[in-house]
């Protein structure tokens, strides 16, 4: 089966330098150089559908501009390129949300597909007028995709939940085709969520033991209501024609972060009630040595960046590895990214995807012939130590 992949809009600026913040960090502006402009998401946007990406996400959050707008804006000057919009089901009412669909595939031709973001964070939804506690906040997303998904089905819907009640909701059109929906999360509750009501679980990027293990778990909650997911995997990438080059420029990226920067990033993310954040602070510890904690995978990006924090560093082919090993345990949608972000994308999409194209894990959504690097890879070097890649 062939492997899908999706870059990333950096709607709260973009740099070279990790841009942090998020899941209760502040935002490191030292590293903001790009603003999130319409003209550079432009550029990304592009890049990524000239290059052979499904898709973009927009993320989420008061760090970031409004998802949904962003992407609507970029809709009239892409072709191909899919728009995977982040939003938060207690925001907004479903039936709403529903008409906002149904419009956004009208006019972008059925490029929407849509990320469920619950909210990991009670204080940020407090600023949005949302007072319930994590697991309520689960209970009412179960809720919304039930309304939500009838809507689309055609049907007039009424339901009287606990947390959310319509009555005669209707839509006068049903978008075509329906946008497929993404979700995250790693509690209990979160799982429960994405086996019951989504088409694809994604999960943050841990070593694959644990990847494993963990989407076993949603697939058999899945099958227990007799249904079938797809998965996916959130990761960012650092790929040169070297694994010595790779590493460089992840010790460049490590060496722009001060102590004192760490230290108050890793402060906000130690408060986060977000069980998935957890599992990627005790990736790295809050150390600043020794972060490749598997092979290829460095967990440095997460020492100021709340979310998806770790990176797959290495030559075109060994990251081409490692997407294979993750692909075998199931993953079928890769979402990427990497910092700058324009510049990120070429990397990888004329170094890594060609391989993969002739391994027959991937096609040009468009058609196009994988090719090959601007030049031959040369054979990458002995591995460096683990002390010695940070």
């Amino acid at each position: 089966m062939a492997v899908t992949f999706h870059w990333f809009l950096p709607t709260s600026g973009d740099g070279r330098g990790i841009v942090g913040g998020g899941h209760g960090a502040e935002q490191n502006t030292a590293d903001r150089t790009r603003e999130p402009t319409p003209a550079y998401l432009l550029q990304i946007a592009r890049a990524a559908e000239q290059l052979g990406f499904e898709g973009v996400l927009t993320p989420t959050g008061t760090q970031c501009e409004d998802a949904w707008l962003s992407t609507a804006a970029l809709t009239t000057a892409t072709e191909r390129l899919k728009f995977l919009v982040a939003f938060r089901p207690g925001l907004l009412s479903p039936t709403l949300a529903a008409q906002m669909a149904t419009t956004f595939q009208r006019i972008s031709g059925g490029r929407l597909l849509l990320n469920v973001v619950t909210g990991g964070e009670s204080a940020e939804q407090r600023a949005h007028g949302d007072f319930l506690d994590k697991d309520e906040r689960y209970a009412r997303t179960a809720e919304f995709l039930q309304i939500l998904t009838r809507l689309w089905r055609g049907e007039t819907v009424d339901l009287a939940g606990r947390h959310l009640r319509v009555q005669g909701a209707r839509l006068l059109t049903t978008p075509t085709p329906p946008p497929p929906l993404y979700f995250g999360g790693s509690s209990p509750a979160a799982l429960d969520v994405a086996a019951g009501h989504v088409d694809t679980y994604l999960t943050w990027g841990e070593p694959p033991g644990a990847v494993a293990e963990k989407i076993g778990r949603v697939r058999d909650l899945a099958a227990r209501r007799g249904r079938a997911l797809r998965y996916g995997i959130r990761l960012h990438v650092i790929t040169r024609d070297t694994a010595e080059e790779a590493w460089e420029q992840a010790h460049r990226l490590l060496a722009r972060l001060d102590p004192a920067t760490i230290a108050h990033a890793q402060k906000g993310l130690a408060g986060s009630e977000s069980e998935g954040q957890r599992r990627m602070r005790e990736l790295h510890g809050g150390r600043t040595e020794n972060l490749e904690i598997a092979p290829n995978l460095w967990a440095g990006v997460g020492l100021v960046r709340g979310g998806a924090g770790t990176a797959l560093v290495g030559s075109h082919r060994e990251v081409a590895d490692r997407i294979e090993e993750y692909h075998r345990l199931g993953l079928d949608e890769f979402i990427l990214s990497g910092y700058p972000h324009l510049e990120e994308a070429y990397w990888f999409g004329e170094g890594v995807l060609p391989l993969l194209g002739e391994r027959g894990l991937w096609t040009h959504p468009a058609g196009a012939p994988a090719r090959p690097a601007a030049r031959p890879a040369p054979l990458s070097p002995p591995p460096l130590p683990a002390t010695a890649r940070g």
